[in-house]
């Protein structure tokens, strides 16, 4: 085929913003060098060409290019995502967990949550409402400390009110109020909220606890978690803090077995 007849066939069957898609896809995609090599020398000068002068003519087709190759990697992320859940799933919830909602609930939410993150604590009363309107979902709650010494101090904390039966309310408080400074700052506020404070600063030094935050941070770090919160539904993973309607909507697809 020659120089003149190849971009007579790119202009001829396809759209000049299609042909410089593809173009762009054939010599910019690193994960597909068979294509890219599959040229010769002159077809490439002709590719080159034809993408300068389109370039020229329309600027906006290079964000088109960016925008496809963003999809593309988004759509390669998603599938890894959905590996590496179903590589975990088996442990992604252990019956040790704390939870919110309906415990007996066949829909499950997961969040790995640091409790001195400004982010984790926008999402309490989104997950709140989400709660109070869906009776059938459970949030599993995954302390994951790693914002600093408070994070790691108000993990133990609520884990250790967990064993007196107040990691909600203590939850609660904790992600509403300033940070604890130390474990008498813990004693202090399980007291208020009607827990044995001594009880729980003695608890907070359990050794099971700390082996509780290690597996979880395992955990985050096999599924390649970034940083909190995380929220998991069904092969989804959330980053960050969203709106209600998103949540309800990953549910219902959760439902659906997307």
């Amino acid at each position: 085929m020659t120089n003149s007849s190849f971009g007579t066939l790119l202009y001829g069957e396809h759209s000049l913003r299609l042909a410089v898609l593809l173009a762009l896809a054939a010599l910019a995609l690193p994960w597909r060098p068979a294509a890219a090599d599959s040229f010769t020398p002159a077809q490439r000068d002709e590719i080159v060409r034809i993408v300068r002068d389109a370039l020229k003519t329309d600027p906006s087709i290079l964000r088109d290019a960016v925008m496809a190759l963003q999809a593309d990697d988004a759509t390669h992320q998603a599938s890894a995502t959905r590996d590496a859940i179903g590589a975990v799933r088996d442990k992604l919830v252990d019956p040790q967990d704390p939870v919110a909602g309906n415990p007996q609930a066949s829909t499950t939410i997961v969040e790995f949550f640091d409790t001195r993150c400004p982010y984790c604590r926008r999402m309490l009363p989104t997950f709140a409402s989400l709660l109070q309107s869906d009776p059938n979902l459970k949030l599993v709650y995954k302390d994951w400390p790693i914002l600093g010494p408070a994070s790691q101090i108000e993990s133990r904390a609520l884990l250790a009110a967990q064993k007196q039966g107040g990691y909600l309310r203590m939850h609660d408080a904790i992600m509403t109020g300033p940070p604890l400074a130390n474990g008498d700052a813990a004693r202090a506020l399980a007291d208020r909220l009607g827990l044995d404070g001594a009880q729980l600063l003695r608890d907070m030094d359990d050794p099971a606890i700390k082996t509780r935050l290690d597996n979880t941070m395992a955990l985050a770090r096999q599924l390649g978690l970034q940083g909190t919160p995380a929220i998991i539904i069904g092969q989804k993973l959330v980053d960050g803090a969203v709106e209600l309607d998103e949540l309800k909507r990953d549910v219902a697809e959760a439902r659906a077995g997307k």
